[in-house]
This record gives structure tokens, sequence and C-alpha cells, in this order.
């Protein structure tokens, strides 16, 4: 949420900052309704001053001067009661209109109007080249007997899979090799809830707009798509202390995902599914412009480094500003070579918001000063699995339908090759 003295006074930039992020939302209307708001406001606290002023005065009336004093309260009162239900509608409309403005992207992202616009800005290895007729991963994992993607749409519906043996293990082994690597950066393991209150959701920007993606239980709580949801609320009403050093999550939690709107895409396989585990990079620095974009190339940078650890090629790429959500300043994608579709997908994505979601979460800290101020937040995708091992399996494909384990998950699979259930 940005500041409504900040969108008073910047209204040009907020509308130019909307536009190259393609959201449709009224800023006119939005200031309009808060000139609203802040008359009423003035007139609700002018009228307490008054009622405080005329209560001292009752303590010394007596007889018909009290009486009189008596009757101006009760009017006085029902006066205020009317300016306060006006406020409370008004302040309704307000907080809706609020949660629409979208954070202003910076001046490095390109122009665009969907991830077909974004911009290429590293590639690290080459695409990885067969012999012979190499396969998809849904043909290699259900011959080996480690996926099966029939049974999984009978028990789970559609986009549904089990992973079984060998499948289970190289994704455990993933896990394991990301806990260590991710840990080593500096940041804290926490396992965190994906079954999260609607204020969460608020605060992190997914909701209003993205409800239609999240499943909603019974009790009107939601099941997150991520782990930043719950490691970002986890500080939700707080005073932190960043007067050492900002704070570092490396979350993990089942996540899931309706994935409302990509019915006929991706459907075969793990590169879509509704139910997931990710491992998420969370950090909350101080307020400077500068410390944010330190830190969100060194989080992105942890991911690539991931990687090239599993000796997977692939390429950064810079968001274009129809590709951002409603909170994001910049946002990198790492997408990872797919040789059964020849080309590169998403596995990873690297934000910064800069006091966006703190704003709407409550959170803050003290400054050198002992200035009260909104931290700005980070996040990054680590890993996801299973999605991670379709690049994986398909990379690491050999001609006899087996599959190499990449060297650096060796040693927690227990084995340099799956063979499956032969």
């Amino acid at each position: 949420m940005l500041d409504i003295h900040f969108i008073r006074e910047n209204a040009d930039i907020v509308k130019a900052g909307a536009e190259k992020k393609h959201i449709n939302v009224d800023i006119d209307q939005l200031l309009a309704v808060d000139d609203k708001r802040k008359a009423l406001r003035f007139e609700l606290d002018t009228k307490k001053a008054e009622q405080n002023r005329r209560s001292s005065e009752m303590r010394r009336a007596q007889g018909a001067e009290r009486e009189k004093l008596l009757e101006a309260m009760r009017h006085l009162k029902s006066g205020m009661a009317e300016i306060d239900a006006a406020l409370k509608t008004v302040m309704e409309e307000w907080q809706k209109l609020m949660l629409t403005v979208p954070n202003i992207p910076d001046i490095s992202v390109p122009d665009g109007d969907s991830d077909a616009d974004n911009l290429e800005v590293k590639r690290w290895g080459e695409p990885t080249t067969f012999a012979f007729a190499p396969k998809d991963h849904v043909e290699i994992m259900t011959a080996l007997g480690i996926a099966d993607f029939e049974r999984g749409a009978k028990v789970a519906g559609f986009r549904g899979y089990f992973l079984k043996g060998d499948g289970v293990l190289l994704a455990n082994a993933v896990w394991q090799l990301a806990l260590k690597h991710f840990s080593l950066k500096g940041l804290e393991p926490m396992s965190v809830p994906s079954l999260v209150r609607r204020e969460a959701f608020l605060g992190t920007g997914y909701l209003p707009q993205g409800e239609e993606d999240l499943y909603k239980t019974q009790d009107g709580e939601y099941l997150a798509g991520t782990a930043e949801v719950a490691s970002m609320a986890y500080y939700m009403n707080e005073i932190i202390d960043l007067s050492a050093d900002s704070v570092r999550f490396l979350s993990f939690s089942p996540c899931f995902r309706r994935e409302a709107g990509a019915h006929g895409k991706d459907v075969r396989g793990l590169i879509r599914v509704h139910e997931f585990f990710k491992w998420e990079q969370v950090t909350l620095c101080k307020a400077e412009h500068d410390e944010s974009v330190r830190l969100h190339e060194q989080l992105n940078r942890n991911t690539e480094e991931f990687i090239e650890l599993l000796e997977i090629p692939y390429r950064t790429v810079v968001n274009c500003g129809g590709d951002l959500g409603l909170g994001q300043v910049k946002k990198y994608d790492i997408e990872l070579w797919v040789p059964g579709e020849g080309t590169y997908r998403e596995i990873s994505s690297a934000s910064y918001f800069h006091d966006f979601q703190t704003r709407r979460l409550n959170i803050r800290y003290r400054d050198g000063e002992g200035n009260l101020k909104f931290p700005h937040s980070l996040n990054s995708t680590a890993i996801p699995t299973p999605r991670i091992l379709v690049s994986i399996i398909e990379n690491y494909q050999q001609p006899d339908g087996t599959v190499t384990v990449p060297k650096a998950l060796v040693p927690y699979v227990g084995k340099d090759r799956i063979e499956g259930v032969r």
C-alpha cells in the first residue's frame, strides 16, 4: 500500500506506474473520496472538541442553564452520530480504493504487456543436446515408475500426480541441498503454515485482486500458494529490530494454487500443478532503496548459484511492467532449459516491494534516531518441487531411458543413476 500523502503529491507518477503495469485504477476517484474522508474527519473532530468544551461547562452550570446545555449536548451527539456513520461508509470505500493502487515500478523495468516482453539479462550454459531423440519428463518418469499421473488425476483430479520411489528420493534430495545451500547464505530456516488468515493475504497484496487463484476453507481462511504470505505476516502489527542486520528467512511450506485462467495451458506433467512444495527466501531490511536493490540482486543470485550446482542451463529475465504484480517494484525470473519443449521455463521469481507490504501489514522498526518506519520487503523463490524435477529429468536423460543424478544431489539420493522399476 502506498501512503495517501505520497499518492496525493505524486498522482501523475502513480498513474503512470499503474499504466506501465497495465492495472486499471481510478486515482482521481480515490483523491475525491479522500477529500470527503478528511472533511468528515475534520467535522467530527471539531464537534468532539465542542463536546469536550460543553462537558466542562456543564460541570459548573446549575438549573436552567444546565438544562439548556444538556439539550445542546443531545443535539450535538445526534449530529456526531450522523457524521460518524457517514465517515465509516466513506472509510470503507477509501480502504477498498487504497488496496487497488499498485506500487510504482522501478525506472529500469522495461515496457511490455506480458511475459513475452520480458528482457533477457543473463544466460548460463548451453541448451542440452542429445545424440538421440529426447523424451519429455512425463514419458521418462512414467516408464521408470517414479511418477504416476494417471492415478494422480484419478485420486486428486485435474493436475494431480503421485511421486514414487526414486522420484521421492530426488525431490527430497533437492530439499536437502537447498536447505544447506541457502542456509549458508545467512537465511534462517523456518517451516511455515500454508493455511493462513485473510489479513496476511491482504497484507502481502494477494487479495483482493488474486482471490480467484486461492483455495478457501469453510472458516474463511485460505491456502497459500507461497510461503511468502505466512513469512511476511510473522511480524504483522509488530515493531522489529533492524539495528544490526536485515531479517532473512528461508521458509518451507506446501503450496496450493487453483491456476485459475490456466485451463488448457501446461496440462501435462509437473509444470503447472495445484499442489507443490517450495523453499522461499523472504527478507525485511531498512527503508533504503539502495539496500533493497542490493539485496534483490543477492537473493536472485542465491538461486542462480543453486541452479548452477545442478548444472542446468538457465537464463535470467527482468520482468516487463505488464508482468509485474500489484506490489512489485522490480522482478527477475530465472528460467530453466526444458529439452522436451525446446524452451526455457520459469522456476524462480525474485521481487522487491519497498514498504508496500509492510505498510499493509503494519510492520515497523525504529531508525537510528528512534523514528518509526516501515521496512522494505523482498522475496525470491529458492526452489520449488516438483517443477524442478522437469528440468533435472529431461536434461539428464540417457539413451537407455535412465536418468543420471546431478553430482550435487548424489550424496542425498544415495546413487548416481535413476533406473526405476525395471
